[in-house]
Formats: structure tokens, sequence, C-alpha cells
């Protein structure tokens, strides 16, 4: 018979149960908000910003051009996730997920206010490459912060469901986004051109309103608080994380290629690619319900992938997603040279809801698993924000100019997408078993140490915790235990 708990722990574990909910919460708006911000500006790359602000002698380097300045928004994001997560690692996570929300928000609300090419010259790409800048500055750590947070704060026995929920608002951002655009461009072309673009980015405000009023009442995760009370906070995370946790981040940057360079590839450049083959006749408004169902295909594979990771593992469903967008490249590009709408959007939708998110359910608690406590927020951005500048960026500008100089060649984008899943494939074969792994352990999961020094091998993993350290399984036992 199971002894009932005590009411000071079962008053514990309450509290902890509503402070899950609430940073499930926080963590599912910030991601809303950076995927909307995203999804848009990759969809008005293709549509608008490459009409509005860059002169139109040359239509496809204009184009080239749109999808440069969505690139510098990659650009920044490393160097924004290495400031913040140094940050959240001496600091706490709650304070840097309050900072990069507002400038991550603000950034975006701003383009809402820019002048066009018309009426400001030169100055209008320049103001919109400054925005994308801070914008992509504060995602850099946004997301790696939400990551983190539900990780440290989800029970042990299923954490790659609970840390796969936030993620739904990733799904959810990119929903809006397509509904959003969607009806947008049913406007007639001179308002889309002139006032309706600049409608969903200024409603970014809303957002982050709603964004900063819940993390300011969010509690800081049970992971850093025994930390700082057994004064184990690294005084110097980005130099431990250099020392300890490159090969993680080198592992974690492979696992990412092919999610966040597919995702952007599916999002953005197959909308540019099939208005190419297509011609300029071609109904925007319609792509982009591939986006929009892909979304909602999303929000169910998303925890179910996390779900699943629970029960068999992180690295198993991981390669799963990897392997279908291997097998999807060359029949989903070449589709769409089809010009058909209906298959065009199921292309899109499938991409997105299907090959994508099947790794991006047990990402969600594989990257933080990879990582010791000390260095954790750090590692995680490091490993999210140089992949997304080596895939997501780089698949914008380097896939529309291979469209360009190519005529639109569909087998050459199906071998760049095909690279990029086959690089993840890979890597999971680099990372060993991370399933409910102690996130109170200062070690990283994978490890190159010398042998004849009588450490660990290649991807070792298997010390055990400290003596006297207190681990996550000390602390709301009830709660975590799916009890």
């Amino acid at each position: 018979m199971q002894t009932p708990p005590t009411p000071a722990a079962a008053d514990e574990d309450a509290e902890y149960a509503d402070n899950l909910r609430r940073a499930t919460l926080a963590s599912s708006i910030g991601s809303a908000l950076e995927y909307f911000d995203f999804a848009l500006y990759g969809l008005a790359t293709a549509l608008i910003f490459n009409v509005l602000f860059f002169p139109q002698e040359d239509p496809a380097m204009a184009t080239v051009a749109a999808f440069a300045t969505f690139g510098v928004g990659f650009v920044a994001r490393p160097f924004g996730g290495l400031f913040f997560g140094v940050l959240g690692d001496k600091f706490g996570r709650k304070i840097v997920l309050v900072i990069t929300i507002v400038l991550m928000g603000g950034a975006s609300t701003l383009i809402g206010v820019l002048p066009t090419y018309e009426t400001a010259g030169l100055w209008a790409p320049a103001l919109l490459v400054v925005l994308r800048l801070l914008q992509g500055f504060g995602a850099g750590a946004e997301q790696a912060g939400a990551t983190v947070l539900m990780a440290e704060y989800a029970p042990v026995r299923r954490r790659g469901f609970f840390s796969a929920l936030p993620f739904i608002g990733i799904m959810a951002g990119v929903l809006l986004a397509g509904l959003v655009f969607s009806l947008l461009t049913m406007l007639p072309e001179s308002a889309l051109m002139t006032w309706g673009w600049r409608v969903p980015f200024l409603a970014s405000f809303l957002l982050i309103v709603l964004a900063v009023v819940i993390r300011a009442r969010l509690h800081e995760t049970p992971t850093f608080v025994e930390m700082e009370k057994h004064e184990q906070v690294a005084d110097r995370p980005l130099r431990e994380m250099f020392k300890h946790g490159f090969p993680s981040v080198l592992v974690g940057i492979g696992l990412r290629m092919g999610e966040n360079g597919g995702s952007y590839m599916i999002q953005g450049l197959a909308l540019s690619f099939f208005v190419t083959v297509v011609g300029p006749e071609a109904d925007k408004s319609l792509l982009t319900w591939g986006v929009t169902i892909g979304s909602l295909i999303g929000m169910i594979t998303v925890p179910v992938s996390g779900a699943l990771s629970d029960r068999w593992g992180r690295r198993v469903v991981y390669r799963a997603g990897a392997l279908f967008m291997l097998a999807y490249s060359f029949p989903a590009w070449w589709a769409l040279t089809l010009g058909s709408y209906p298959i065009a959007i199921a292309v899109i939708a499938i991409g997105i809801g299907v090959a994508v998110c099947t790794m991006l359910g047990p990402q969600c608690a594989m990257l933080p698993e990879l990582f010791g406590s000390r260095h954790r927020y750090l590692g995680v951005a490091m490993a999210r924000e140089i992949s997304a500048v080596l895939a997501g960026g780089l698949a914008g500008v380097l896939g529309a100019y291979l469209i360009a100089i190519t005529d639109a060649n569909w087998i050459v984008l199906a071998v760049y997408m095909a690279v990029l899943a086959t690089i993840t494939v890979v890597s999971t074969f680099l990372v060993p078993e991370t399933l409910r792994r102690d996130l109170s352990r200062t070690d990283d999961a994978v490890k190159i140490s010398r042998v004849e020094a009588g450490d660990d091998v290649w991807l070792g993993g298997s010390q055990p915790v400290a003596a006297g350290a207190v681990t996550s399984e000390t602390t709301f036992s009830a709660v975590r235990s799916g009890q």
C-alpha cells in the first residue's frame, strides 16, 4: 500500500505542478512569438520584401537580396546565444527569458513601421537589416532558454513529452503566420503592398505584453535553484563550455542541420521556387495554406514524437525523422515542378508536419540532456544558433541563388536538402542515448577523452554524480514520476 504524502510534500508537489504549468505557458508564448516572426518574415521575404525594399531592375537578384536580409538575422543569433547564454547560466533562466522576448518582439514590431525603398531609398533595406540583427540577437537565446527551462522543470520519466509541449507554440506561431499571410494575400495587391503586410508585424506587440506578464511571475527552475543552494553555479560558463562542452555542441549542430535547414527550405524557399516555376500569375494565397496545414499536423506530431522518445529513446525517434526527410527530398522538390497547387500544398504540409516535426519532438529534451548543468543554457544556445546560421540562414540565400543561376532546377535543391538530412542521420550515431539523464549532473553526455588518462572514451556519459550532490531525483518526486 502506497504511503500518502505528508502535507509538506503535498504542498511542494502542488507548487511544483503550478510552476510546471506556468513554465509551459511562458515557454509556449515565447516560442509562438519567435516562430510567428520568423515564419512571417520568411513568407514576406519571398513575396513582399523583395519587391518593396529592393530595386526591381533584376527581380531574381532582388529576391536573393531579400533572402540575404533573412539570413542576416541568423548571423546575429549565435552572438545573442553567446551573450544571453552566459547570463542564463550565471544569473538564472527567468531573467534572460524576459529580456529576450522584449528585444525580439520589439524589433519585429518596428519592422511594421519601416519605410520602403520607394520612399527612403537605400535606407529602407539598411534599417531592415538593423532590425533583423536585433531580432536575431534576441531570438538567439529565446528558444534555448525555453528548451532548458522546460527540460529542467519536466518530470524525468515524461521529460520528452513535457519538453515538447512549448514547441506546440512553434507550430502555433507558424500556423498563425500562415493564416495571417493567407488572409492578407486575399487583399487587393495595392492594399497588401501599402499597409496590409504591416499589420501582423505591428500585432507582435500584443504577444510581447502577454509573454512579459507571464514570465515575470515565473519561478526559477528547480535545477538552477539547487545549483545556487550548493554554490555550483559557474563563474565562467563560457570557459567551461569550450573546455568540456564543445563535443556536445558539435553533435547538437549536426542534429539540427536537417530539422532547421529543412524547415526553412520548406517554409520559405519552396514558395519562391513554386512561384518561379508557375510564373507571376501564381496565386500566392493558396501556397501559404501548405504552411498552415503543416503547422496543424505539427501540433500533434511534436508532442507525440516527444512522448515516443520517452518510451523508445531520443535517438531512434530523431533518426526516424531524419531518414524520412532524406527519403522525402527528391520526390518533394520534383512534385513542386508539376505546378499543381494541391500537390504543392501537400508537399509543404508533409515536409513541415512530419519530416521536420518528428525530429523537433525528441530534440526538445535531447539538447538539454547533452550538456552539464553549469553551462547548459550556453551549450544549447550555441548548438541551436550555430546550426541556425549554417542550416536555416544559409538555406534561404543559397537556395534563392541556386534557383536564380540554375533556372529553378529542382534536382539541385533536392540534393541540398538531402545533404542536410544526411548530416543529421549521421549525427544520431555520434551521440549516446540521453533518455532520463539526471540534469543536475555537471558533466556532458558527449565526451572525447584520452584513454591513457583513464577517462571515459568517446561517447561516455556514465560517470557517477559527485558525492553529496543533490539530484533531480530527490526533488518533487511525486509529480516528476507522473503521479
